[in-house]
């Protein structure tokens, strides 16, 4: 049997506040019967928010689940620069709490009808006079849809203290807009079938309140002692990693760096091994986006050869060097601090300029903004070695047995051999009638 909502209701009341935030690009939300959070999962992707808040009266509901509102892995090893901070609430939507005023939505999804009469007189004051969010969205059944729904003998569910017909709860929305400065429309999700809509409306009935002068027409009718209130209890916060915090631009930034500087070395041995067109030049790497090759000979004028007749961008350094030499050595490629190991080996650096991973790597100047400040991010990390002048990043090449290369010395002659200089009281409570509906897949319209 079909079921008599598609997608279920529940959903569409979801999708309703999903689409709202889509458009509108509210950065602070708070859902207030946030419960199992299920709404709070979904809106957590949008990251046009950069503050999502759930309360709910019950904070065992809010425990069972809030770790799933956690970052993933891929939100660390791929960070943006969009912000987000979560944080849930146990209270109660009839009490006040500083914490949560001023936002640019409030969503109340099926809950005022779980509220006594006098609790939604409370309600209406905390949310709008108190909180003067810009937007809000009430959702609650329509008692006149009830006749429709087969198997139904009184509220849809057991803990509801009143269902509203459509007369009531536009009476009711339009005492909230005159008393504390807001515009309602009236709409809603679940439509009834053909030819019925009008006589009975939605399923859910919602309406979405504006304060009147937008953001910056806050109404505050309670003056500004409440600034103190805080009677919720924070259950959980978390803050999503963000390119905005300088320690993970950090990291992000000196493992690009580390990254492009091990495949450019890659690419400039393959060239020197004859793979490429015997031409000592750092080309672009495949995958990679724009060219260096045109900046070439500028970057080759600009490197130390241990040899005079050893100009390039990459270049052996320290092979059989005498002591003078080694100490010439020191100024230039040895830089990293790490000379020879021992009486018989030495350890090669290759040195990448960083005009050069500047130019090659987009997101390495996008990270930085100018190549200063690619300088001074990676000078005081640990995992990054730059030459003495700071301009070129040192990377460990290979460590060679200092006697074998002296051996091999003369079948290899000038053969190359080199190196470069081195990221509410409850939750939206699924009602047992739409739980009858939704999961059974039995209820079915009979022609009405």
């Amino acid at each position: 049997m079909e079921p008599m909502f598609s997608p279920p209701l529940h959903r569409q009341r979801h999708q309703f506040v999903i689409d709202f935030v889509k458009r509108n690009k509210p950065k602070k939300v708070v859902d207030l019967g946030c419960s199992e959070c299920i709404l709070l999962k979904k809106l957590k992707f949008h990251r046009e928010v950069e503050l999502l808040v759930g309360v709910d009266i019950n904070g065992t509901k809010v425990r069972k689940k809030m770790y799933g509102l956690a970052p993933i892995s891929t939100d660390y090893l791929q960070p943006t620069y969009d912000q987000l901070r979560i944080e849930l609430y146990q209270g109660s939507v009839t009490h006040k709490d500083a914490r949560v005023r001023g936002f640019d939505l409030v969503t109340s999804i099926e809950l005022i009808e779980h509220l006594t009469l006098a609790d939604v007189e409370r309600f209406s004051e905390v949310v709008f006079g108190y909180m003067t969010p810009a937007a809000v969205i009430v959702s609650t059944p329509n008692s006149d849809f009830n006749p429709l729904l087969p198997g139904l003998a009184g509220f849809r569910h057991r803990d509801h203290k009143f269902e509203w017909t459509r007369a009531e709860f536009r009476s009711w929305a339009l005492k909230v807009c005159l008393e504390f400065g807001y515009e309602v429309e009236l709409t809603g999700v679940g439509q009834a079938p053909s030819g019925q809509q009008e006589g009975v409306g939605f399923c859910s009935q919602i309406g979405v309140f504006h304060r009147l002068g937008g953001r910056d027409g806050c109404h505050m009718s309670l003056g500004d002692e409440v600034e103190d209130v805080f009677s919720y209890t924070l259950l959980y916060s978390v803050n999503y990693p963000s390119l905005h915090d300088s320690n993970i631009l950090g990291r992000v930034l000196v493992s690009e760096v580390l990254y492009w500087a091990e495949k450019l070395k890659g690419k400039w041995k393959e060239e020197m091994t004859g793979e490429g067109n015997g031409a000592h030049t750092l080309r672009q790497p495949e995958g990679g986006e724009g060219c260096v090759s045109e900046r070439c000979t500028e970057v080759e004028e600009k490197q130390t050869a241990c040899g005079a007749e050893k100009r390039n961008l990459v270049e052996q350094c320290g092979k059989g060097a005498s002591e003078d030499q080694e100490e010439e050595d020191e100024e230039g490629f040895w830089t990293n601090g790490e000379k020879r190991q021992d009486s018989s080996t030495l350890r090669r650096s290759v040195s990448v300029p960083l005009d050069v991973l500047w130019s090659c790597c987009p997101k390495v100047s996008a990270l930085s903004g100018s190549l200063g400040n690619l300088r001074r991010l990676l000078m005081d990390d640990p995992q990054v070695k730059l030459s003495q002048d700071g301009a070129a990043v040192l990377v460990n090449d290979q460590e060679l047995d200092f006697e074998e290369e002296e051996e091999d010395h003369n079948d290899l002659g000038d053969s190359g051999y080199a190196e470069l200089g081195q990221r509410s009281h409850t939750a939206e409570q699924e009602e047992d009638w739409e739980a009858n509906v939704d999961l059974e897949d039995a209820a079915l319209f009979t022609g009405q």
